[in-house]
C-alpha cells in the first residue's frame, strides 16, 4: 500500500511532495518534454509568458540532452519547503540520454481555495 504524503506548512524542515500535487508536477514536466513551453492548457498550472518560456527552452536546449515525461519515481526524491506564503518546490526532471539528471523544475505552489495552483518558475541546474 502507498503511504499518503500531506501537505506540511513547516518552514524548518523539507518535505517530500505532497501526494496531492503530484499529477499537476507530472503534468507540467510531460508538457515541457512535449514541447509545450508556455505550459498553456497544463490543468491548475499557471501559463507562462514569452520570455519565461523561452528562457526555459533555452535552459533545456543548453543541458543538452532531451526530457522525458515524468518517471513516478522522480517525485520520491523531489522537495517542498514552505515559505511562509507559498511553497517551493524542486521536481527532479529526467532525460532520454541519462535518466535521471542534473535539471530541476522549480515551481511555486500557492493555496487556492480548497486546492492549489501551480507556477513553474525556472527549470535549471542548481
Amino acid at each position: 500500500m502507498t503511504s499518503i504524503i500531506l501537505v506540511e506548512k513547516d518552514e524548518e524542515n523539507e518535505h517530500l511532495v505532497p501526494t496531492i500535487w503530484r499529477g499537476s508536477l507530472t503534468a507540467a514536466a510531460d508538457a515541457l518534454a512535449a514541447g509545450n513551453y508556455t505550459l498553456t492548457n497544463v490543468s491548475l498550472v499557471q501559463p507562462l509568458d514569452d520570455e519565461t518560456a523561452a528562457y526555459i527552452k533555452d535552459n533545456i536546449a543548453d543541458y543538452g540532452c532531451t526530457l522525458t515525461a515524468l518517471p513516478e519515481q522522480s517525485l520520491d526524491t523531489s522537495i517542498s519547503s514552505w515559505q511562509l506564503d507559498h511553497w517551493d518546490v524542486l521536481v527532479d526532471l529526467f532525460t532520454q540520454e541519462e535518466g535521471r539528471s542534473d535539471l530541476v523544475m522549480q515551481v511555486r505552489v500557492v493555496e487556492d481555495g480548497p486546492g492549489f495552483l501551480f507556477n513553474v518558475h525556472l527549470v535549471y541546474v542548481p
